[in-house]
């Protein structure tokens, strides 16, 4: 992990996920699972595709009920908000889409003007423009302020996606397959760019991913979801020692060097 002197170990669980299910008709995708998430730090969730990953993080954040279990985030049983409460509640969660969410009709600019105008009704126009610009410095694309979404690459979309969750000062990141799609090299850059946004920004984060190189660079703990469960959990080397022939098929299907 790149992060190996990162200790959490002291930290106060910001995330606590006890006996989760959810099921869709007959489509049982979380059976029980369980899983902790302490202050400031990136915890990984592999599984193969299908396995529940993008559905427990939509739980975390409010998006998906849950058929039972225990969800609490930030102090908050996330079940049990109602509408105004669950809206507040989100602005403190920063949710990376997949496919980075950004309005194909709006400039960079304004596609993160859009949420801090929308929530911050009381900064003045010259305070907007300094927080965009600061947020777009952080993930090294302040040059394009002013280009449209389509002139951008899959990583550059990636990373102001990521930008314009920030905007907010959320105090929790979910990234779904941040480095989907991605050449090698720009997914190093992604990579780099979570472990800077953990430290500068002081996030807690679920890093939903298949990407090993991700998960080894990224987490500070590895969660195996597997049949809806967790079945391992533990720094990645620890998670990936194992004779169970679950987890070294996933591992031997995602070969890293």
């Amino acid at each position: 992990m790149q992060d190996s002197n990162y200790n959490n170990s002291q930290g106060e669980v910001q995330i606590s996920i006890k006996d989760l299910y959810k099921s869709f008709g007959d489509n049982h995708v979380l059976e029980g699972a369980n899983l902790e998430v302490h202050n400031k730090e990136n915890v990984v969730v592999l599984g193969r595709s299908g396995t529940g990953k993008s559905v427990l993080i939509k739980i975390v954040c409010g998006l998906l009920k849950p058929d039972n279990g225990i969800v609490n985030v930030l102090g908050k049983d996330v079940p049990r908000l109602n509408d105004s409460e669950l809206q507040k509640f989100r602005l403190q969660i920063g949710f990376s889409f997949q496919n980075s969410a950004l309005y194909d009709s709006m400039t960079i600019k304004e596609n993160l003007a859009f949420p801090l105008i929308r929530h911050s009704k009381h900064l003045t126009k010259k305070e907007v423009n300094a927080q965009i610009e600061s947020v777009l410095d952080d993930v090294g694309l302040l040059q394009t302020i002013n280009q449209m979404p389509s002139e951008l690459s899959g990583g550059q979309r990636k990373r102001v996606g990521i930008a314009r969750t920030l905007i907010l000062r959320p105090q929790i990141m979910l990234y779904d397959e941040p480095t989907s799609g991605l050449d090698p090299i720009t997914s190093i850059e992604i990579n780099k760019l979570i472990n800077h946004v953990r430290h500068k920004f002081n996030t807690t984060s679920i890093i939903i991913t298949h990407d090993l190189t991700c998960a080894k660079t990224t987490g500070d703990k590895v969660a195996m979801l597997f049949d809806g469960r967790f079945i391992k959990q533990g720094t990645f080397d620890e998670v990936f020692n194992t004779d169970d022939e679950r987890i070294q098929n996933f591992y031997n299907y995602n070969f890293i060097q």
